[in-house]
């Protein structure tokens, strides 16, 4: 909640600042890049942003920011130049994102437009303008850097040439493999389920009942409830297959759509409007309930797969894993689990979900937990899993045996920041800049922006 609180403030203190700016008659130039300016306001409004955000500023304030506002100035320019474009279609479904963002924690246009004393349409153009900036900006840079190639030798020369106070310090990283199995749902509490939704319909079609007002009350998806099931803007690629087939052939506001299932639980949904190929739809979603007598039979059951493997060496895990779990991000790479922020298979502790972090706490490499209750992220229900611990990396100062991939991405992004560093040396060289009285006592990062002011 203080994340989204501060998301929020953030986006206050620019609306605020930015209105102060609007309404000034003349505003102070503090900076001239080109012919671009960089006036006072806009500096007082990036910081207002920094502070809410709690964004690491090394030294004055007023003389860090600007010059980062140059340089970004310095890379549009050049975006400019080179006819960087970006999808439109990709900045709206970003816009769109943030838009959602709002809507979930405000809960409607008409609170949003409120709260920051601005139009939607305004909102809307001021993430617009800074999420294109920011795809830009990260094109330019990528196309200076593309021809950057990184071979086994140049990493370790990197590596020798790095100070030993330099090597960074790697914590405790495992590599895990997971089984699971989805506890059965009795037929009759999927059918119950089925005929509350049914019922659900038939109300709201009938006129007796407002959907919104049911999704608030019923619905068992926390992050749509609160706005009635309203999801937002979304394209076929943003929804699960099953849930998209039915929305994208939906053509009556008024009307309910079938039940659909799909990996999260049983729907109904109603049409909002669509634009394109996109539709913005509200739905209704409930969960069938595993008792706990499911629970224990699942229980049961991973347990003698484990007897299975351990003891009675029937088969081993990753044979398990193919054939008998039901984890669909793993079972086809014999239950290796890959952690989405780096896209390797070694995990810190903090990054695997709680139960498995327990689970394989005093695990030794090559050993299996015995079976266990955790909670599935994607479809939000309750599943049975056992974890084999493949390897365990202690705690260590970097080396090139161990840790090759983090030294290579280390030597990497080192000789694209100093390809971009000497681009923007040039840059600052060619261009007209002129700092104005008040802004020039500064220790700047890059040397050069005071040429024209002596």
């Amino acid at each position: 909640m203080s994340n989204i609180k501060t998301a929020i403030a953030a986006l206050m203190a620019a609306f605020s600042i930015s209105a102060t700016a609007q309404n000034n008659i003349v505003d102070e130039v503090a900076w001239v890049i080109g012919d671009d300016p960089i006036y006072k306001s806009e500096i007082e409004e990036y910081y207002q942003e920094a502070l809410q955000e709690r964004m690491p500023i090394k030294g004055d304030p007023y003389c860090t920011l600007p010059e980062q506002m140059a340089i970004e100035r310095l890379f549009l320019h050049q975006a400019d130049l080179d006819t960087v474009l970006v999808s439109e279609s990709m900045i709206q479904q970003q816009v769109e994102g943030q838009m959602n963002f709002l809507l979930n924690n405000l809960g409607s246009k008409e609170k949003i437009e409120q709260y920051f004393r601005k139009p939607y349409s305004e909102i809307r153009d001021y993430y617009a303008t800074n999420i294109r900036n920011r795809y830009r900006v990260g094109q330019v840079k990528q196309s200076l850097t593309k021809d950057v190639k990184v071979t086994p030798n140049d990493v370790r020369r990197y590596f020798d040439k790095l100070p030993a106070d330099s090597l960074p310090y790697v914590p405790l990283q495992v590599e895990v493999q997971i089984m699971t199995l989805n506890p059965v749902i009795p037929r009759e509490e999927i059918e119950s389920v089925k005929a509350r939704l049914r019922d659900i319909a038939e109300r709201v079609n009938n006129g007796e009942s407002d959907f919104s007002t049911m999704a608030i009350l019923y619905s068992e998806d926390d992050g749509s409830s609160v706005r009635g099931g309203e999801i937002g803007f979304k394209g076929r690629a943003d929804l699960v297959a099953e849930y998209a087939a039915v929305a994208f052939n939906l053509n009556d506001p008024k009307k309910v759509s079938k039940i659909v299932e799909t990996e999260y639980g049983y729907h109904i949904i109603q049409l909002i409007e669509k634009r394109g190929e996109r539709v913005n739809t509200r739905h209704i979603l409930l969960r069938p309930k595993v008792s706990d007598k499911d629970l224990n039979e699942a229980i049961q059951r991973l347990d003698s797969v484990r007897t299975d493997i351990v003891d009675n060496h029937k088969f081993s895990f990753e044979e398990g894993a193919r054939y008998i779990s039901q984890d669909k991000s793993t079972r086809y790479s014999n239950g290796v689990m890959v952690n989405e922020a780096t896209g390797n298979t070694m995990f810190e502790m903090s990054q695997l979900p709680q139960e498995v972090s327990r689970a394989i706490a005093t695990l030794q490499p090559g050993e299996i937990s015995q079976p266990f209750v955790m909670r599935d992220a994607s479809s939000n229900r309750d599943v049975v899993a056992i974890v084999k611990l493949t390897n365990r990396l202690d705690a260590h100062t970097a080396n090139l045996a161990d840790d090759f991939q983090l030294l290579k991405n280390m030597y990497e992004n080192s000789a694209k920041e100093e390809i971009i560093d000497k681009w923007l040396q040039k840059k600052i060289r060619e261009t007209y800049i002129r700092i104005e009285d008040g802004w020039r006592g500064c220790d700047f990062e890059h040397d050069g922006w005071l040429k024209n002011n002596k």
